[in-house]
């Protein structure tokens, strides 16, 4: 038995295809599947039924993978401890990224990452809160970046910082007028919001619960963009919910369109999130103070402030 042997039959259990597994490994699909037959004939049981699509572990399997992941991680905190000996920041760290908060934080931190440890390699993905729970589940990624509290057992949250929501609006709307703003202001407004699936989504139907709006939709347009979002309102009028990283890249005219809100703001907590049982601790922490470094002193406080769940 064997680590890679190990480490291929958690790709297959990870991505239920022994072709993607076998992409994921950077090896070829007959090696891949040589070697997991060949660690079935030494266990003298089946690990993965092949006669299904997508392929699925057999019970035994299942049992044999999930300790198969423990090993790898044990296996990984042997290499952590050298690194800390040595004081080094080395190897992969593979991050999840939820999309309204890349844009506005990853550029920046990923060019000092990138200067400061030459030895990182860093793989980065943007993905949904689903999936990235999901991903740090079965080990396809290190680390999340996204928004919290998800109350789950199996996950450890680092909060970041709080970043507050502001309104977009348009100049006919009646809220334009407004120094500022509530949930209640919204009880008539044409809100554009992201699709089904996106945190942010549910934390602006959150922010706006107590509304009574009514208006009859004869437009949906789903989008995963918070671009997209300023776009609606700049061309189609109605009303649309920023996260503040955001501002920084609107423009002066763009900007008279924001409308801050009343006291306690909403906001929302934005964490590094891992798997219980993450080891690489030095790249965690130096990714934290890399994104710290950027964030505006009022945001990491939340004091004053309305966290919205999610």
């Amino acid at each position: 038995m064997t680590l890679v042997q190990l480490e291929y039959i958690v790709a297959v259990d990870t991505y239920r295809s022994f072709v993607s597994a076998a992409e994921k490994c950077f090896v070829t699909q007959p090696t891949l599947s040589m070697q997991i037959q060949k660690l079935e004939e030494f266990l003298n049981v089946k690990i993965f039924d092949r006669s299904k699509q997508p392929v699925v572990p057999t019970e035994i399997g299942t049992q044999i993978i999930q300790q198969a992941r423990i090993v790898l991680q044990e296996n990984q905190k042997i290499k952590e401890i050298i690194n800390n000996q040595q004081q080094e920041i080395t190897g992969e760290l593979k991050i999840g990224i939820i999309p309204t908060v890349a844009p506005y934080l990853l550029p920046e931190v990923i060019a000092v990452m990138l200067a400061k440890y030459p030895d990182l390699k860093l793989y980065i993905w943007e993905y949904t809160t689903d999936d990235i729970i999901h991903h740090l589940k079965t080990g396809v990624i290190d680390c999340g970046i996204l928004a919290t509290p998800l109350i789950d057992a199996n996950l450890e949250e680092y909060p970041l910082f709080y970043e507050n929501f502001v309104g977009y609006i348009s100049k006919n709307s009646k809220l334009y007028k407004k120094k500022a703003i509530d949930a209640h202001d919204f009880d008539e407004e044409n809100i554009w919001l992201l699709n089904e699936g996106h945190c942010m989504r549910s934390q602006v139907l959150n922010i706006c619960r107590t509304t009574k709006n009514n208006k009859p939709q004869t437009l949906t347009y789903n989008t995963g963009s918070v671009e997209t979002l300023i776009r609606m309102v700049d061309v189609n009028e109605g009303t649309t919910l920023l996260p503040a990283l955001a501002l920084r890249d609107l423009n002066t005219k763009q900007l008279n369109k924001v409308r801050y809100f009343k006291s306690p703001e909403p906001v929302r907590e934005i964490s590094l999130v891992t798997h219980k049982s993450f080891v690489k601790r030095r790249m965690l922490q130096a990714l934290k103070e890399e994104i710290l470094a950027i964030i505006p002193k009022s945001m990491k406080q939340r004091k004053k402030k309305d966290l919205v769940g999610i």
